[in-house]
């Protein structure tokens, strides 16, 4: 895990169904990060992804989990980069195994705005007890639970 300390650390995520996974995604962001921003997909875009929570729904989840903690910040995000191209304050970002493309990105179009590229801090997936990663759309499907656990 990374030990590098950061002022300004983003995450981001659809947070739907939230699951072990997503603590764990954040946890590392507030281990890493004096401040964090956790961008929450809208409703419009969170919404490609098929029947979810709303936003506001997720957004409070989030508040709850995190009711201990004071350093962060919630945000709707209307597409995949969010604040990041356009805050030079942040200097890492978070992402899991399957959103790292997305930083890519958002470095790329950071340094072509003359902006200093974010450290990209990979989070490995949660696994399920069956071996497989815990996702919010097996939770949905009825497969396994937010803990992971097969459900029969």
């Amino acid at each position: 895990m990374n030990s590098k300390k950061y002022l300004k650390v983003a995450v981001g995520g659809t947070f739907d169904k939230f699951h072990d996974g997503h603590k764990k995604l954040l946890s590392t962001a507030f281990q890493i990060g004096d401040r964090v921003e956790i961008g929450v997909t809208s409703d419009a875009f969170g919404g490609l992804k098929g029947d979810i929570d709303s936003c506001e729904d997720r957004m409070k989840n989030l508040k709850y989990f995190f009711s201990d903690k004071s350093n962060f910040t919630i945000v709707p995000l209307e597409d995949p980069y969010g604040t990041t191209i356009y805050d030079g304050d942040f200097e890492a970002i978070v992402v899991s195994e399957e959103t790292e493309p997305t930083a890519v990105e958002i470095n790329d179009i950071r340094i072509s705005k003359g902006m200093r590229p974010l450290d990209i801090v990979v989070v490995s997936f949660v696994l399920a007890y069956d071996g497989t990663p815990i996702s919010s759309t097996r939770i949905r499907r009825g497969e396994i639970n937010q803990n992971g656990n097969v459900i029969i």
